[in-house]
């Protein structure tokens, strides 16, 4: 059984039986419950919806599905064609939408698809309203239009003009002081839309992009997550071509992984750092990420004078907090860049362009920049679960076993030790528990990882 149903989606690989998998079937009956959502919760008649994919293989067929669906409604569809996520997050209030869907399982293999619902701000709707589609969709209570009714349909293809435009225009990126170092990047958008939209941003800021994985075809060269062990490519690229940079994005561009001049990782955790160090080096606020985001934001933070607060795992949760701290930057460990200035939503588009800026006025190499930072090395890992598992009860017992530390029980379980954290939570994408775990090296990050493997297993 690969199709999740969650607050913030439907996610699933495609083909196989109704209910199992994502199919034709589920798609309408999750597009008709979206739908029919804005229609009960709107004061007015004619509803607009932005729509937009990543390169899936499936794309299109899911696009056309979702679309006729939408139009069925008596909804008017505004399709942005291959898009990213951050852009069609951007169109929405740009175009006074009611509400957007965007096509994509972020960093899931080629299989998988997903439809992630945004409200007219261009945000992910709330934990509370998504529980609300999710029960329309069981109780499948849909009222199509009839034919004289039926919702209209037009394409856009300046999304990402439009979205470009928006970040230079902001106080924050300066494209001169990019432009004068000439840099050189190379740009692995395993063959997504980044390939599209990255090049025609750094262009804009000068950058001589060479292209690795960049052609949309949906076949993705290599496991899409932005990892290390799966970019080995273009770590031995950019040596090759003396680039100044690596940047890599997932299949919706959302995420953002960036590599040294040597061909060493910066870090995915230290993409947000470093643009936080930037943010917070000029103006004072709050910085914001989740209990799985490395110690580092906060060292930052706090050397610059600034708060740092850490939510609970998730994208919405940490949109929440930030607007609740009234934060001028968040995201999450991930790669995520969040830039309120711009939108409340993760955007490797807006990161590309602070991070040149912040890089540009230091003055240094990015392994020099690297270099500035507090140097914190995360473990990851995971544990499959099975049906027998009381996952709640292991973590309330793991809780119990480390309770004389310091305990964080807002999101699973974060256990704080003193020159190290592990954090255990069950995913809300996936049917595993994840063990995020921090320390002075990578040895010990994954030795701690290990640790927690062993008791959570001698638990069971």
């Amino acid at each position: 059984m690969s199709l999740i149903k969650s607050i913030s989606g439907i996610r699933g690989t495609i083909g196989g039986k109704v209910n199992d998998n994502l199919t034709p079937l589920d798609i309408v009956k999750f597009a008709s419950a979206f739908g029919t959502w804005l229609q009960n919760n709107k004061n007015k008649k004619d509803l607009t919806l932005v729509i937009g994919r990543d390169a899936r293989i499936s794309g299109s067929m899911v696009s056309a599905l979702v679309t006729a669906t939408l139009q069925g409604l008596g909804i008017h569809v505004v399709d942005l064609g291959l898009s990213t996520t951050p852009t069609v997050e951007v169109m929405v209030p740009e175009l006074n939408a009611d509400g957007g869907i965007i096509l994509t399982a972020s960093h899931n293999p080629k299989q998988w698809n997903a439809l992630k619902l945004l409200n007219e701000k261009g945000e992910f709707i709330s934990g509370e309203n998504g529980a609300e589609v999710l029960a329309l969709a069981e109780s499948e209570d849909f009222n199509y239009a009839e034919v004289d009714d039926l919702g209209q349909y037009e394409t856009r293809d300046d999304a990402f003009d439009i979205h470009i435009r928006k970040i230079l225009e902001l106080p924050m990126v300066d494209a001169e002081a990019i432009k004068a170092k000439k840099y050189k990047a190379v740009l692995d958008a395993v063959n997504s839309t980044g390939g599209i939209a990255i090049p025609m941003l750094l262009e804009k800021l000068g950058v001589e992009v060479v292209k690795l994985y960049c052609e949309p075809t949906g076949h993705f060269p290599h496991n899409p997550e932005p990892l290390k062990e799966h970019l080995t490519d273009i770590c031995e690229l950019v040596k090759k071509e003396n680039a100044d940079l690596g940047i890599v994005v997932d299949p919706d561009v959302d995420r953002l992984a960036l590599i040294d001049e040597n061909g060493e990782m910066f870090g995915e955790e230290y993409t947000l750092v470093a643009v936080a160090d930037y943010l917070l080096k000029h103006q004072k606020g709050a910085a914001v990420s989740n209990l799985s985001s490395s110690r580092a934001l906060r060292d930052v933070a706090r050397a610059h004078g600034s708060e740092y607060f850490a939510s609970a795992v998730g994208e919405v949760n940490v949109v929440n907090l930030m607007k609740e701290k009234n934060a001028i930057i968040g995201g999450e460990g991930n790669g995520g860049i969040i830039y309120p200035d711009l939108h409340y939503g993760r955007d490797s588009l807006v990161g590309v362009a602070l991070f040149l800026t912040h890089l540009a006025k230091a003055n240094r190499s990015v392994s020099e920049l690297r270099a500035t930072y507090p140097a914190y090395f995360m473990g990851k890992k995971k544990i499959e679960l099975t049906p027998e598992i009381d996952v709640d009860a292991l973590l309330t017992k793991m809780e119990k076993m480390h309770q004389n530390e310091e305990i964080s029980t807002v999101d699973g379980v974060k256990i704080d030790f003193e020159n190290n954290w592990v954090h255990l939570r069950k995913s809300n994408t996936e049917p595993i528990i994840r063990i995020y775990t921090e320390a002075a090296s990578q040895e010990e990050a994954d030795r701690l990882g290990d640790e927690m493997i062993a008791q959570i297993k001698s638990l069971i």
